[in-house]
């Protein structure tokens, strides 16, 4: 019986978490026994974890990472407090040399830096393999001992903004980084070319059996029977893109005089307030509507018209393979891993990133029902699960 060990932020709603959960349902348990380390033991999804997984107490430490930093030091964690305020000061100090873009990502690693020196081991076992699955990986690196060492890379890094001559040494250290497909690889290659020969790509797995009966297990009371319901689920973040959604709504309103219709989003995040104000700015409120978290987000996809993905950038959306597994007909914006993810006209479409063509390609399907019935009739016979994929990264032992 091989042991590993997982490490993850926590289970609040996302791609990244919802591809953990995929990875856990989709592990033999009897070859493997799993110790899930959450930094903050909460969200919604922590009922979906099997069974057979060991949640590791939480560590009050370590579930200040991410909260409100006065609670830091509020809550006697005065090295941890000290170490994000460090972390702002390098990140500002230092922002001269990261790459271009515009989300500030980088500011995590520099947490893990200067936090993880104030952050006690995590446990005394020894593992046969660590996973570090979201980024700062610095933690898994010095606080869990294993015979071998895997972190995961969840998008395009090519375009989020990053110091590589400081993030290099940790990425170093690890035996393996898994990558989530050839387009990802591509993108963190063009930072990190030296780290070429440690990629290993392995698929986001979707557990199909627990997303369908979820779908059919709840309800989606918004979605109305005579217009277009379109839907979109994410993190309010710059990479999602939903800041535009208002605009492009308007634009299908008035300028393509389109069919009846309504654009739901399902997520939380830090961009909602700019969200709202970009919906009162364009006078979307009768055709747009922000719903929030939802713990269950699978009746609103099952029963949409169509799944929108409006991305900045993506690595591999797990929304959108979780869409096209329930028979959904899925639009993407040509964003450059999108080709990965979705064969144009094949199992999906991707249109125009800019607001105008995004606008105007969402208008010429609605306008053809039937190219987005064959494509829901495509996609109810395909298997989007990549379940085998989990034997990947047992083969890492």
């Amino acid at each position: 019986m091989k042991r590993i060990f997982i490490a993850m932020h926590y289970l609040e709603i996302g791609g990244a978490e919802n591809a953990l959960i995929g990875l856990l349902h989709a592990l033999d348990y009897s070859e493997v026994s799993v110790d899930l380390f959450l930094y903050a033991r909460r969200g919604e999804m922590l009922p979906l974890v099997p069974p057979e997984v060991c949640i590791l107490p939480e560590i009050p430490a370590y579930a200040h990472i991410e909260s409100p930093l006065k609670d830091a030091f509020l809550h006697g964690h005065i090295r941890v407090g000290l170490g994000r305020l460090h972390a702002k000061a390098l990140a500002v100090m230092r922002r001269g040399k990261t790459t271009a873009g515009s989300d500030h990502t980088a500011i995590f690693s520099y947490i893990g830096r200067c936090v993880t020196p104030a952050l006690p081991p995590v446990t005394d076992r020894v593992y046969d393999l660590a996973v570090s699955f979201l980024t700062p990986h610095d933690i898994v690196l010095s606080k869990v001992r294993a015979h071998k060492k895997v972190c995961w890379i969840h998008t395009d890094y090519s375009r989020i903004s990053l110091d590589p001559a400081f993030e290099l040494p940790v990425w170093q250290a690890y035996d393996h980084i898994v990558s989530i497909s050839p387009d990802v690889s591509r993108g963190f290659i063009k930072v990190f070319p030296s780290l070429a020969p440690k990629i290993t790509e392995i698929a986001n797995i979707l557990p199909e059996t627990l997303i369908r009966g979820r779908a059919g297990s709840g309800s989606a009371p918004e979605l109305q029977p005579g217009r277009l319901n379109l839907l979109s689920v994410g993190r309010f973040t710059h990479a999602k893109n939903f800041d535009n959604i208002p605009d492009i709504a308007r634009r299908l309103r008035d300028d393509h005089h389109a069919a009846p219709f309504h654009w739901y989003l399902i997520g939380y995040g830090s961009d909602e307030a700019l969200i709202r104000r970009r919906i009162a700015e364009t006078g979307t409120e009768d055709c747009v509507t922000i719903l929030g978290k939802r713990a269950n987000p699978y009746p609103y996809i099952s029963g949409c018209d169509i799944y929108v993905q409006p991305s900045r950038y993506e690595g591999r959306c797990v929304t959108v393979r979780e869409a096209q597994l329930l028979g959904k007909p899925v639009v993407i914006a040509a964003y450059p891993t999108a080709s990965s993810q979705v064969s144009d006209g094949k199992d999906g479409f991707i249109l125009p990133s800019d607001n105008s063509g995004f606008a105007a390609g969402l208008a010429s399907l609605a306008a053809s029902p039937d190219r987005l019935e064959a494509i829901a009739l495509k996609l109810y016979s395909a298997d989007y699960s990549d379940r085998s994929e989990a034997s990947k990264l047992v083969s890492l032992i």
